[in-house]
């Protein structure tokens, strides 16, 4: 029976992955064909080199290059790290989300759906995120420079997104160089607010630092440790006000799991003492959730 059950989880897993996959490469095709190309807009990432390489072969060689090619050659390198570091079905979904956006993006049409540039790039962006959002709750991503920052997180504990924002802002320059710089800096908006935006949204390589004085350490760690899976240091202190003995807690967690943890804490210890920070970067170990 458990056996049953968790393969029934298993194939209701993949199904909603599969979902996930289909419905951001439909809204990033779309998201390309309408507000990107409406903006002439370059939208960074290897999207962005694909579509700067079409520019170029229709400005200057008179060539009409299609899109899935071209972004299939400029992903082959990062889906193999992708396949030997981070994980076979997650690049296997994230190769899907490749193929089907770039042919999505070939067939169907775009919808203009205002002139106004910047609103196309605010909104663009908004939706550009949203696309890879939920690429990434499906555990997988978009391709490109995406399996890069998925790299770095994974392997260092580094949160890399506004590392790929600095990167995408020089194709935007050589962009701005070769058509002119009032679409290159509108692009730059695009871009912004889309790493913005994902910043927000998808919270998993995000780290915080809890820590938490309480009368009830064995519980609160207990609690950290089921929703986390996450070890904690119990330090012994002296109290300056009361001079009494305290007990602090100090653990590291996902900055998407935050939330229930303190919940949980509080139920625990209503009494419980909790200061969060922001963790720039982690070494040692540290527990991940598989990709696959």
């Amino acid at each position: 029976m458990k056996k049953q059950r968790k393969e029934e989880h298993d194939i209701q897993g993949e199904a909603k992955r599969l979902l996930l996959v289909v419905a951001a490469s439909f809204i990033m095709a779309l998201n390309i064909n309408s507000f990107i190309h409406a903006g002439n807009l370059i939208p960074g990432g290897f999207n962005g080199i694909t579509l700067l390489i079409q520019q170029i072969g229709d400005v200057f060689f008179q060539i009409k290059i299609p899109y899935t090619v071209v972004n299939l050659l400029l992903n082959a390198i990062p889906v193999f790290i992708s396949f030997k570091f981070i994980g076979k079905k997650f690049t296997g979904y994230s190769c899907l989300m490749i193929v089907l956006s770039g042919i999505l993006t070939d067939i169907l049409p775009g919808y203009a759906v205002t002139q106004d540039i910047l609103l196309v790039c605010v909104f663009g962006g908004i939706i550009n995120a949203f696309a890879i959002s939920l690429c990434l709750f499906a555990h997988a991503t978009s391709g490109g420079t995406d399996f890069i920052a998925i790299f770095f997180s994974e392997k260092y504990g580094i949160d890399t997104w506004n590392y790929i924002f600095v990167g995408n802002v020089l194709i935007l320059l050589i962009a701005g160089a070769l058509f002119g710089w009032t679409e290159a800096l509108y692009s730059i908006i695009f871009q912004f607010t889309s790493t913005q935006v994902l910043h927000q949204i998808y919270k998993h390589y995000q780290k915080e630092t809890l820590f938490i004085i309480t009368e009830k350490p064995e519980e609160v760690y207990v609690e950290i440790k089921n929703i986390t899976n996450h070890d904690a240091t119990l330090f012994k202190g002296i109290g300056c006000y009361k001079k009494q003995e305290c007990n602090m807690l100090y653990s590291v967690v996902g900055r998407d799991e935050i939330r229930k943890v303190v919940a949980k804490i509080r139920e625990v210890d209503d009494h419980a003492f909790i200061n969060t920070m922001k963790t720039e970067q982690i070494t040692g170990r540290f527990y991940k959730r598989p990709n696959d």
